[in-house]
C-alpha cells in the first residue's frame, strides 16, 4: 500500500513539475526584447527621464524609462504587444509623472518596418529631407540701447539679432514648424565662459521671448530675435558683452526645460566675424547634432 501511494505521490509531482515547465516556456515565449540603439541624445536634468513608447492599434503603450545616454539598452515588453506595434517613440518625461500618456516633448519617431524602426527627429519630422534648405543669417547691432530717431550710436558689437539689417530688420531663419513641446533658441557661445541664450521663439517674424540682458530703456528691439548684452550678467560673463570672434548657434530645445545650456539639436551655427551692421553673417547648417538611432524588436 505504501509503494502505491509513493508511487501516486511522485506521479503527482512529476506532473506538477512539466505543467510548471510548461507554464514558464510560455511566460518566457510571451516576453519580447526591444533593443535601443541610438546615438546624438544627451544626458538630461535631475527631474526628467527619457521614456520609449511603442504605438499599437493607435494607442501608445510604454516599453520603460531610463536616464543613462549609453547604448545599445534593452527593454522587455510582452511579445505580442511588440509584434503590433507600428510605430517607436522616445519622450522626455517628468522624474514624477502623474500622466500615463506621453508627455509633448517627444525626441526620435520612427515607423516599425518588419523589425526595424529607424528613428529621427520627432520635433520636426520623421525626414531628413525637410531640414534641406534651412538657413539664416544675422547682424550686430544693439536697437535697445538707441534712442528712437537718433541713429546708431557706435556700440554694435555689444548686440546680436537673427535677421536682415534694415528699417525695419526683415526675418532671415528659414526653418521648419516645431512640434508642440519645442522650441528653438538663439545663443552666443563665448569661450572661457559658455553659451548665453539670446531667448527661444517658434517663428523668426517676431520677437523671441526675452529681453532680459538687452538696454530696452529706450527701446524693445526689432520683431525679429535677437539680443544686447548690456544688463544682468550671468556669473561667469562681463558686460557689455562682445560678441565677435564668438559662435551664434540655433537650437532646438525642450520645452519646459531645465537646462541653463543648448540641448543636443543645435541645426544652425555661424562664426561671427568682425563686422557690424549693416553686414550680416552667415549661419550653416549643423546636422550632425541632430539624433538618431534605430529600434529592433
Amino acid at each position: 500500500m505504501k509503494k502505491i501511494l509513493n508511487f501516486a505521490a511522485a506521479f503527482a509531482i512529476a506532473i506538477m513539475f512539466v505543467a510548471c515547465n510548461e507554464n514558464d516556456e510560455e511566460t518566457e515565449a510571451r516576453v519580447g526584447t526591444l533593443t535601443l540603439n541610438l546615438s546624438g541624445l544627451e544626458q538630461l536634468g535631475a527631474d526628467f527621464v527619457y521614456e520609449g513608447w511603442i504605438i499599437v492599434g493607435g494607442t501608445p503603450i510604454s516599453t520603460g524609462t531610463f536616464t543613462s545616454v549609453e547604448f545599445p539598452q534593452t527593454f522587455d515588453v510582452d511579445q505580442t504587444t511588440l509584434q503590433g506595434a507600428t510605430r517607436f517613440v522616445l519622450s522626455i518625461e517628468p522624474l514624477v509623472d502623474p500622466d500615463p500618456t506621453p508627455a509633448a516633448t517627444k525626441v526620435l519617431a520612427g515607423d516599425f518596418d518588419g523589425g526595424l524602426a529607424n528613428v529621427w527627429v520627432a520635433p520636426v519630422t520623421l525626414d531628413a529631407n525637410d531640414f534641406t534648405g534651412i538657413e539664416g543669417n544675422f547682424f550686430l547691432r544693439t536697437p535697445t540701447d538707441e534712442v528712437m530717431g537718433s541713429g546708431n550710436n557706435g556700440n554694435d558689437m555689444y548686440g546680436i539679432w537673427f535677421g536682415n539689417p534694415g528699417a525695419p530688420p526683415t526675418p532671415s531663419l528659414v526653418l521648419p514648424e516645431l512640434a508642440p513641446g519645442w522650441v528653438y533658441e538663439g545663443w552666443v557661445v563665448v569661450e572661457g565662459s559658455g553659451p548665453i541664450s539670446t531667448g527661444t521663439f517658434t517663428t523668426a517674424a517676431g520677437r523671441d521671448d526675452s529681453n532680459i540682458f538687452s538696454g530696452a530703456e529706450f527701446n524693445a528691439g526689432p520683431p525679429i530675435p535677437g539680443e544686447d548684452f548690456f544688463l544682468n550678467a550671468p556669473t561667469g560673463f562681463t558686460f557689455p558683452l562682445d560678441v565677435r570672434g564668438r559662435t551664434a548657434v540655433i537650437s532646438i530645445e525642450p520645452s519646459p526645460d531645465d537646462s541653463p545650456a543648448p540641448f543636443a539639436m543645435k541645426p544652425l551655427l555661424g562664426a561671427i566675424g568682425q563686422e557690424t551692421a549693416p553686414a550680416t553673417h552667415d549661419l550653416g547648417l549643423n546636422l550632425s547634432t541632430l539624433p538618431t538611432g534605430t529600434v529592433t524588436r
